[in-house]
């Protein structure tokens, strides 16, 4: 896998994915584009919610909506890496299984999810759900 990170101007950059896909950082500019740390927040809800879907979807469980709300705490000393990161998933559907749903969270954030389990090493990854009836 590679990528490229070109610097644009000010602390504002664009990187371009080797699929081609493109993303605005900006360290300076919140409205300009996301921060690296927001990325990373973007990063790991991505992957385990990938995860979670696919996982439901093999359980033939009816999911209509699915989003996963993420908390991270920094350390107040540079560098402010993250010390802790919360994921509350939120997934609606009709009739789903409290179980499958758990089981659902469970596997994406204890085996398949990359990211999580690649910050794990170095954050305290925490995660919850919820089930809303379609």
């Amino acid at each position: 896998m590679k990528a490229k990170v070109s610097w644009v101007e000010g602390m504002k950059f664009v990187g371009q994915s080797e699929s081609g896909h493109q993303v605005t950082l900006d360290g300076a500019n919140p409205g300009e584009g996301a921060s690296p740390m927001e990325l990373i927040l973007l990063a790991v809800g991505g992957c385990s919610s990938i995860d979670v879907v696919s996982i439901l979807e093999k359980a033939r469980q009816t999911v209509t909506a699915c989003h996963v709300e993420l908390s991270g705490e920094r350390v107040d000393t540079v560098p402010r890496v993250f010390e802790k990161i919360h994921l509350n998933f939120v997934v609606t559907g009709k009739g789903l299984v409290e179980k499958q749903v758990a089981r659902a969270v469970d596997l994406s954030m204890e085996k398949y999810c990359s990211v999580s389990l690649m910050l794990e090493k170095a954050v305290e990854i925490t995660h919850s759900y919820q089930i809303i009836e379609a």
